[in-house]
């Protein structure tokens, strides 16, 4: 994905090209608000790196493009203060964070699903046992042992531990 820079200032054309050739990422520029929000409705960004002096003067332009930003991470830096290397740090910075807290989001996720999951397993080895324990016909009961069978078979492999990294499913 492409990272959109909206600034006015002159050279962020040259700056942008720096930035993409040391993050590896096209870098599309947008002078103002128009040409932001057009950017944004023409397609997704990584980033959204907005220059603090179009934001302190038109703060509703900032705010309308932080809106339609979705899930680009937003950034507001002064471009006549910082260089290209700071630029690049931030955004760096900042993809870092993002791609940490997806890992973290994701861990959480299946950690939550396995407990869930070994919850409902647990629930029906137990039901499975107690319904054995009772008067059942021989084809019942033989289902049953079945599902104990496979109820069981899931919780032990719901107690081996889960790997370090947990890749998104595709």
């Amino acid at each position: 994905m492409s990272i959109l820079m909206v600034t006015g200032i002159e050279g962020a054309r040259n700056c942008a090209e720096a930035v993409g050739k040391q993050l590896g990422k096209v870098v599309e520029v947008a002078e103002g608000r128009k040409t932001a929000l057009a950017a944004l409705r023409r397609q997704e960004f990584t980033a959204v790196v907005v220059d603090e002096t179009l934001a302190e003067c038109d703060p509703a332009a900032a705010e309308a493009i932080w809106e339609r930003a979705g899930l680009a991470i937003p950034l507001q830096i002064n471009f006549a203060l910082s260089g290209a290397a700071r630029l690049i740090r931030e955004i760096r910075a900042a993809l870092h964070r993002r791609e940490r807290e997806q890992a973290l989001a994701r861990r959480a996720a299946a950690t939550a699903m396995e407990a869930e999951l070994k919850a409902t397993v647990a629930g029906l080895l137990l039901h499975s046992q107690l319904a054995l324990s009772g008067e059942l016909s021989a084809p019942a009961a033989d289902r049953l042992r079945v599902v104990a069978d496979l109820a069981s078979h899931l919780r032990a492999q719901l107690s081996a531990p889960l790997p370090a990294r947990v890749e998104p499913a595709v």
